[in-house]
């Protein structure tokens, strides 16, 4: 049986989706929620079993299974999630979904430290684990989201279930705040400000300022920066491959955009570079 395969940025996998963004309240700290389609669904995967495989982030994500059961890679863990299972993971590392066409999910990704001023938890709790979410979201409300509905009833749902998480945990957000605006700052420099510079912007020390960024990310700043810069890179690289200009990423030359991206995605830049740049099912 073929088995359709799709990558993170290097193919659309977004098609697949409906999303929508969080409200003004909770947009620092919820990057997107989504659900999977079922038309673009039929249209672009039809009725065979497909894997969907996912680069580091470090984002916390939320995937409630409102369909099929499916497969979970995450490293070296692979975990069968059936139609009750509501799981979290950090996406620390590559993380691959083995779904049948039935495949139905519901997502909530958080930006990086957006759970912990949330729900009051750091990220880092999570490491490389797939998580229940039942501690999180209460086994009443995951009943509610899995009825028969539409996408906006859930949104609704979940928006005020964050919404009374973060009213109760805000006064734990001050130290996110120095991160978030650190990854702003990173983003705004030309991904070229090195710890010592976004501890020196902030005020702060750089032992601090470590501290503050590994404590809520769960990562050193230097391997967090480095995976950003890749990812935003290679996403950039892919759209506008002919006048992609490396230096607009901190790249001292292109050799050092290959290997980055090489270590972000496990896979050698000739593989990728070789690949349409839109791949049909």
């Amino acid at each position: 049986m073929h088995l359709y395969s799709m990558v993170e940025i290097l193919d659309d996998i977004r098609k697949l989706y409906r999303f929508a963004q969080p409200c003004p309240v909770l947009h620092p700290f919820v990057e997107f929620y989504s659900e999977t389609s079922p038309e673009a669904m039929q249209q672009y995967v039809g009725d065979a079993p497909f894997t969907v495989k996912m680069f580091p982030s470090y984002t916390p994500t939320i995937w409630i299974n409102l369909g099929a059961p499916y497969q979970l890679r995450h490293g070296n863990d692979l975990q069968q999630v059936d139609r009750q299972t509501d799981v979290l993971v950090l996406r620390s590392g590559i993380v691959e979904r083995c779904n049948l066409p039935s495949d139905n999910i519901f997502t909530i990704k958080f930006n990086p430290g957006g759970f912990e001023a949330i729900f009051g938890t750091s990220q880092t709790t999570i490491g490389h684990e797939i998580v229940s979410v039942t501690q999180l979201i209460p086994a009443p409300l995951l009943r509610k989201l899995k009825r028969p509905a539409d996408f906006n009833t859930r949104l609704q749902l979940v928006e005020q279930h964050l919404l009374d998480q973060y009213t109760r945990h805000r006064t734990l957000a001050h130290p996110l705040s120095f991160v978030r605006q650190a990854i702003d700052q990173f983003s705004a420099s030309g991904m070229q400000l090195n710890n010592q510079q976004l501890a020196s912007h902030l005020h702060l020390t750089e032992k601090t300022f470590y501290r503050y960024f590994t404590d809520a990310i769960g990562v050193g700043p230097k391997q967090f920066f480095a995976t950003l810069r890749a990812r935003n890179a290679l996403t950039a690289w892919i759209s506008q491959r002919t006048s992609f200009d490396h230096t607009a990423f901190g790249y001292y030359d292109q050799s050092h955009f290959y290997r980055d991206v090489e270590n972000f995605t496990g896979t050698r830049f000739s593989n990728i570079s070789n690949k349409p740049a839109a791949q049909q099912p």
